[in-house]
């Protein structure tokens, strides 16, 4: 395995650099949403008859203890629940705006991890190729074989290494940003419903 890795030269650290970083943020990103999810289940499933008794330093308590975004949010509503309800939904906005980016955390470099191992792989192929054909153009061929052997794998390599990594991160990160996208609907669910309960338009 090592001397297949050796046989794509040195453009294959950066692949493998590229390969690290995205089992990294596979595994965190994954941690993460399974994280939020069962919190939010235990935070939802408390804060709303928190409200219901009119018990805001409880219902403030639950939002700290969860500490997703969902929470943050809630906690914002339960905090401006005194204010004007065009303003108070506007400030509720404006923090559901801020923990957006919490969802999107690392998938911008996931992305481009998809992106740049492909053309690492590509660019492994183009220079292992001029290789082999400087190798014939100079007759080389017929006295060190091995050489040619050696230029044709580390393009077939870098190529074979490039797609790896490039097609579970592109994988991940289309999977994740569905996630994220059902993360902020469900969001924008629950805090709705807890601003209905603020306002006492349900029970």
């Amino acid at each position: 395995m090592i001397d297949l890795l050796k046989s794509g030269g040195l453009l294959m650290i950066p692949i493998i650099i590229c390969g690290i970083a995205a089992t990294y943020i596979i595994i965190e990103r994954c941690v993460y949403f399974s994280s939020i999810k069962k919190r939010d289940a235990v935070l939802l499933e408390n804060i709303a008859d928190a409200i219901i008794r009119r018990d805001f330093s409880a219902a403030d308590a639950f939002c700290v203890s969860a500490g997703t975004p969902v929470a943050q949010v809630i906690r914002k509503a339960i905090t401006c629940r005194s204010m004007q309800e065009s303003d108070m939904r506007e400030m509720v906005q404006t923090k559901m705006d801020s923990v957006i980016p919490q969802f999107e955390h690392l998938l911008t470099m996931l992305g481009t991890i998809a992106n740049i191992s492909t053309l690492l792989g590509l660019f492994g192929t183009v220079t292992g190729n001029i290789r082999a054909f400087g190798i014939l153009g100079g007759g080389g061929s017929m006295g060190n074989p091995a050489v040619l052997a050696g230029a044709i794998a580390e393009a077939l390599m870098t190529t074979a290494a490039g797609l790896f990594v490039a097609i579970p991160s592109l994988v991940f990160h289309n999977f994740f940003v569905n996630r994220v996208n059902h993360a902020i609907t469900d969001m924008q669910a629950h805090v709705t419903a807890t601003l209905l309960r603020l306002t006492g338009r349900v029970a």
